[in-house]
């Protein structure tokens, strides 16, 4: 029971002295920069899923 005690001591102690906390303004450049990220990544898999779509249909209409 007192390694749990001192796990939970431990950690509470990381949290509020050794973790540093982004600033609003980071925090809104990040999300910005995952947003972008995000629709980029969905553009292109839409991209390559139109097109291997097309390439299969034309080999299906080959048969």
């Amino acid at each position: 029971m007192n390694k749990i005690t001192t796990y939970f001591r431990e950690s509470y102690k990381e949290l509020m002295e050794k973790v540093t906390w982004p600033s609003w303004a980071q925090l809104q450049q990040s999300t910005v920069i995952v947003l972008v990220a995000t629709l980029l990544i969905t553009a292109l898999v839409w991209v390559m899923d139109l097109a291997s779509s097309s390439v299969l249909r034309f080999a299906y209409s080959l048969f």
